[in-house]
């Protein structure tokens, strides 16, 4: 029989959750790779269809809608004990809508501190407590690696693209901004803007900006685009990047930090 455990998430709201959950849904790909993580194969039983990793749960898992288009209806008929979402990926109506029904524990990620606080809790809550300290300690490690390495001094600035038509840039206050900053070397020029804003030709020439991230997602930028960067940033270098490793916060960072390394040795011709 499963009791009642009370727990906090990362908005500050005690939720009572049955322990260990046995019918978990998760909304948030980056947390769901990292249940994958966990060992809980038989205990998820819904995710969204941008969980793409691992493989073998986008093919066969149940998928509930997109992390901003929830099918609440088929979410509620799965019965879930636990319902694992984000801040910032969900909708605050559908969270709400699913917090009034069901357990709901909610994230909020800015940093790196934030995202090990995150893989710590869900453990303890899931009963994947070793699993997780396994996860955590390693990415600590690669990141205090990586912090080794990165000259101080001189940073490129730098704008990160997430979207086209309107072109929209990561600004401060994300979680994409603190890995830009903090562990691959980068300034990022639009990081007193509000968190994603959009920007104009001539906002993109005005930064100044030496050098152009686009992001693999949520927009899929391809090298075509490049050249459309190009006409409005001519002294720009433009570098096409995986979104995963600057953007997933779940256990993914343990291949973020490598990723990072080689993207800094890259921009700024390390050997």
């Amino acid at each position: 029989m499963q009791e009642m455990h009370t727990y906090t998430d990362q908005l500050g709201r005690e939720v009572g959750i049955p322990f260990p959950p046995r019918r978990i849904i998760s909304v948030v790909p980056s947390q769901t790779e990292l249940l994958y993580d966990l060992g809980l194969e038989k205990e998820v039983v819904g995710i969204t269809k941008f969980c793409v990793h691992p493989e073998q749960w986008f093919r066969k898992k149940q998928r509930i809608g997109g992390t901003k288009q929830l099918h609440l209806d088929e979410i509620l008929a799965l019965k879930p004990d636990l319902v694992i979402a984000n801040k910032e990926e969900n909708t605050a109506a559908d969270i709400q809508y699913l917090m009034e029904r069901v357990p709901v524990w909610v994230s909020d990620i800015h940093t790196l501190e934030d995202a090990l606080k995150m893989i710590a809790q869900v453990g303890e809550i899931t009963g994947r407590h070793e699993q997780a300290l396994q996860i955590t300690n390693d990415i600590t490690l690669r990141f205090s690696d990586l912090q080794k390495i990165l000259h101080s001094g001189h940073k490129l600035r730098t704008a990160y693209f997430i979207w086209r038509d309107p072109w929209m840039v990561a600004g401060g206050d994300t979680f994409i901004h603190h890995m830009m900053t903090d562990y691959c070397g980068l300034e990022n020029v639009f990081g007193g803007s509000a968190r994603y804003p959009e920007v104009d030709a001539g906002k993109i020439l005005s930064s100044d900006c030496q050098v152009i991230l686009l992001s693999s997602e949520p927009y899929p930028f391809k090298e075509k685009h490049m050249a459309e960067l190009a006409a409005i940033a001519p002294g720009a270098r433009i570098q096409l990047v995986d979104g995963e490793m600057f953007s997933w916060y779940g256990s993914r960072l343990g291949k973020a930090a490598g990723y990072l390394q080689e993207l800094w040795k890259l921009l700024y011709n390390c050997q």
